[in-house]
């Protein structure tokens, strides 16, 4: 029996899984407080009213409401939480 691994498996292994990365909830959708509105690297889009950013730059909704993405200052997206209309 061989006492080394054939090459072929050797240098094989190195797939990693994908990120999953991307908006979740679109603009004009509801949300529920703590839903992911976007998985990013970096920030692609940054928070607005009623939106947290967490450590790894994901945006999730503060309260219960509807998404709103608006190009402000620069071209810069924000992403915003507006309440629902009680």
């Amino acid at each position: 029996m061989a006492h080394k691994k054939g090459v072929g498996s050797s240098k094989n292994g190195r797939e990693s899984a994908a990120q999953r990365l991307g908006v979740k909830i679109f603009g004009g959708e509801k949300c529920v407080a703590g839903n992911v509105i976007v998985r990013q690297r970096g920030t692609r889009h940054y928070p607005g009213l009623n939106v947290g950013i967490g450590k790894d730059d994901t945006l999730y909704a503060l309260i219960d409401g509807t998404v709103q993405f608006k190009k402000g200052r620069r071209d810069r997206s924000t992403v915003s939480v507006l309440p629902a209309e009680a």
